[in-house]
């Protein structure tokens, strides 16, 4: 009886990992199409919704301790996303210059995350772990290639979120198709 509820947690928590892919890939959408007026207001939005969103994390990973630990990363992402809103506020309108170091790390980050449950989902003998790897895998490649690639355009960075989003959301639904299958395993063990 208790499998339903934490399957039902993960599964929302799986649901909310692709919406922020959701998120990266519409921001990415604006960039193709508004670049100038992107660069702008970038600082502001990034600023506001990572501070705010990290807050969210840290504060939804303390109150949610006595979940298992297996699946929550919210200190983490909550950490980095603090970092990342103070860090667009310092630079504020000069953001264009460290805009795609910011995204890149993100990327990476998120990149990270999947490559850590692939990892997970080998260990219980998942057989789309080799998938959710590869799509991290490109996924990571994406990040590195918008962090250090000094002469990325704002419209290749916002084609490349895109392309992250959607690899984010495909890994996303893949994972939450086998969280029955997880949860048995684990309630096994």
């Amino acid at each position: 009886m208790a499998t339903k509820p934490k399957a039902q947690i993960i599964k929302r928590t799986a649901w909310g990992s692709a919406a922020e892919a959701l998120a990266l890939m519409i921001i990415g959408l604006l960039f193709v199409i508004w670049p100038d007026t992107m660069v702008k207001i970038l600082a502001y939005v990034i600023g506001t919704f990572f501070v705010v969103k990290g807050a969210y994390n840290i504060a939804m990973y303390y109150t949610e301790k006595g979940q298992q630990d297996f699946f929550n990363n919210k200190l983490l992402s909550g950490i980095v996303a603090v970092l990342v809103g103070v860090v667009a506020f310092v630079v504020g309108e000069n953001i264009a210059s460290v805009s795609r170091v910011i995204i890149g790390v993100i990327i990476i980050y998120e990149s990270l995350v999947r490559i850590n449950t692939a990892s997970k989902l080998s260990t219980l003998g998942i057989d789309s772990w080799r998938s959710v790897l590869l799509l991290a895998l490109i996924m990571l490649a994406l990040g590195l290639f918008i962090t250090f690639n000094t002469g990325a355009v704002v419209t290749l960075i916002g084609a490349l979120m895109i392309a992250a989003g959607i690899i984010g959301i495909v890994g996303d639904i893949m994972f939450i198709q086998h969280v029955n299958t997880i949860i048995d395993k684990l309630t096994k063990k």
